[in-house]
């Protein structure tokens, strides 16, 4: 390069030219290491962005499982419905757009603005979010006519979970609703707008009935209108679950217990599976599948009968005298010879305090199974003093009293067996003599439920097992522990139910075709005064709970019917026609000249026969 030199001899600097160069040299640089970065280092990830501001992912819904009793009849399904989805990215006027969907779908528009800004927040831009959900099918093809006016609203189709027996498995099935914030954040595969089990089975069982959901891959012009649709991944149908429960069974039970409040448990004792659990009164669980209004709700928690309350297993009572099957248990095990007897007079002194036996007469000389055969309290208030408090307390744990039963529902109260510990950690009070002759009959702190009461009843019969209850007919039998009773004594209880059944307190639900048992319980809910009151003269609330404890056995076929009528006064005059009819269900109407075969009794003196009919000895 040849430097020009002026005539005056003026020569420019190098340091300039050089100067100039590096500039130009850096900016190349600076443009070639920038090209590098946006399409070697992050062209991928560019690219995948680039790409995604033409396609959406879209999720498909999974089938949520139907759940069906032991026949095959549907107790939970799924039916279309339809909603309204908005991408917000694509739309140009959110306000007008939302306008025109509370004109369409008759939602006040407040609250759709109100409830599109709360949810906004979770829901990234690019993606659709239900706005309106449960649109009937006559107004969606009016909106489908219309929809194309306006860009990122769409129509989703999606499954509605419908109960078509409503109240009668409600508190078993429970009910679905859209998730919860918590429950968004505690499970990434929920995404907002998804339906999920919130009480009963369907919370219980809802891994298994979920399902997984697919994707759709959706290419999209610049107006963010649909171009194509391809499948990514397809959706994965929840597992269809066929419960124990027999519908059959369930409506006979219902329709025996009537307008009563209260609960019905029928229990197969050699597989601990639930043939029939009902609980009254009941609601429709239907009304959860859609938006609950807040009058609906109010009217459930204000209903005086409390319908939510699932009275077999969250509802807990004093037993009365069906807590006499296992008090007698106790005697034998503690050495109680059951041929000594005490004189019932019709009451006990303990210091200034009296007791009373039911029978105000009294039964005069009672030995244990006529105790049992004749519900006398007196009886057992005095085996009751003399095995103690701490007897008690020990041997009720022990058949499975005051915990849990296990059964595959929520909530599920363990109730309460009282002791010396107990009173004193709660109530900062020592124990009194006059509470264990209350605990011996069944009053006082002790509380049940109707299934804890079925549970015990069944491992008397099943060879000892203290079996988990269970809904599901595929469940193998879980075995939670033994009964602390020896296959002798479990004889003579059960001999002493049968002979309640033929003579006693339990006659009404005696059969001629068919082996019957039966223990019957009236567990007051208040203090009894000098008179025992009739039903008709006592206040509802006053009145005392009706139980009976019973199985039936036939033609090879062996039940437990447990039934609890709160607030519905004796035993024998209104639980037992409730086992009755339930029995009627189950083995049949009663004809004439009907009678069973085996003349003698299974149990009388016959110490191994509950173990053979098991093929075991214990």
């Amino acid at each position: 390069m040849q430097i020009e030199v002026r005539s005056d001899g003026y020569q420019p600097p190098r340091s300039g030219l050089i100067l100039l160069y590096s500039l130009i040299g850096t900016l190349f640089l600076i443009f070639v290491l920038r090209f590098w970065y946006l399409q070697i280092l992050r062209g991928e990830e560019y690219a995948q962005q680039a790409h995604a501001n033409r396609t959406r992912q879209e999720r498909i819904y999974a089938t949520r499982g139907i759940i069906l009793d032991r026949k095959g009849e549907l107790l939970a399904e799924n039916r279309a419905a339809f909603a309204l989805s908005l991408i917000r990215e694509d739309c140009p006027d959110i306000p007008a757009t939302l306008a025109q969907v509370s004109q369409w779908t008759g939602t006040p528009l407040p609250l759709l603005q109100s409830k599109f800004i709360l949810e906004s927040t979770k829901i990234k831009p690019f993606q659709p979010q239900i706005i309106a959900v449960d649109i009937p099918f006559e107004k969606v093809a009016d909106i489908e006519r219309q929809i194309f006016l306006w860009p990122g609203l769409s129509v989703q189709t999606r499954q509605r979970r419908y109960y078509p027996h409503g109240p009668l498995f409600a508190h078993i099935l429970g009910y679905v609703a859209d998730a919860s914030e918590r429950e968004l954040k505690e499970d990434d595969k929920l995404a907002l707008g998804d339906i999920v089990g919130k009480h009963g089975l369907e919370l219980v069982l809802e891994k298994r009935l979920r399902g997984t959901k697919g994707q759709n891959i959706v290419e999209v012009d610049v107006l963010g209108r649909q171009l194509n649709k391809r499948q990514k991944a397809p959706p994965m149908a929840g597992e269809n679950i066929t419960l124990s429960l027999d519908i059959d069974m369930q409506k006979a039970a219902s329709e025996a217990l009537g307008e009563e409040a209260g609960a019905v448990v029928v229990l197969e004792p050699y597989t601990g599976k639930l043939r029939a659990l009902v609980t009254h009164p009941s609601y429709d669980n239907n009304i959860f599948t859609t938006t609950l209004s807040k009058k609906d709700w109010a009217a459930l928690v204000d209903d005086p009968g409390h319908p939510l309350q699932n009275r077999a297993i969250q509802s807990v009572y004093p037993p009365g005298s069906v807590w006499k099957l296992m008090m007698a248990s106790l005697f034998l095990e503690q050495k109680i010879d059951p041929k000594s007897t005490v004189y019932c007079t019709g009451q006990i002194s303990l210091g200034s305090h009296t007791f009373r036996c039911w029978k105000s007469g009294g039964h005069g000389f009672m030995n244990m199974m006529q105790s049992l055969i004749n519900s006398c309290d007196v009886y057992y208030y005095e085996m009751g003093q003399r095995v103690g408090i701490d007897n008690i307390e020990r041997f009720a744990k022990a058949c499975g009293f005051g915990s849990a039963t296990g059964i595959d529902l929520p909530h599920e109260r363990p109730g309460l067996v009282p002791g010396k510990s107990w009173k004193f950690n709660r109530l900062e009070e020592q124990w009194q003599r006059g509470e264990t002759l209350n605990i011996s009959i069944g009053q006082g702190y002790t509380l049940v439920t109707p299934l804890q009461m079925a549970v015990f009843m069944a491992a008397l019969l099943n060879n000892g097992k203290i079996l988990k209850p269970s809904l599901i007919e595929d469940e193998p039998e879980a075995l939670k522990k033994l009964l602390p009773i020896p296959h002798n004594q479990r004889n003579f209880i059960l001999e002493g139910m049968r002979m309640t059944a033929a003579t006693g307190t339990a006659r009404r639900i005696n059969r001629p075709d068919a082996v019957m048992g039966g223990k019957t319980g009236t567990a007051q809910v208040v203090r009894i005064g000098e008179r025992r009151l009739k039903k008709s003269e006592m206040a509802y609330q006053h009145r005392d709970h009706a139980w009976l404890v019973s199985f039936g056995i036939k033609d090879g076929k062996t039940y437990v019917v447990v039934v609890m009528v709160e607030h519905g006064g004796g035993g024998s005059s209104t639980a037992g026609p409730v086992v009755a009819k339930v029995y009627e269900a189950l083995f049949g109407p009663i004809h004439p000249g009907s009678q069973i075969s085996q003349k003698s009794s299974p149990f009388a003196n016959n110490p191994d026969a509950d173990a053979r009919r098991q093929g075991t000895t214990q």
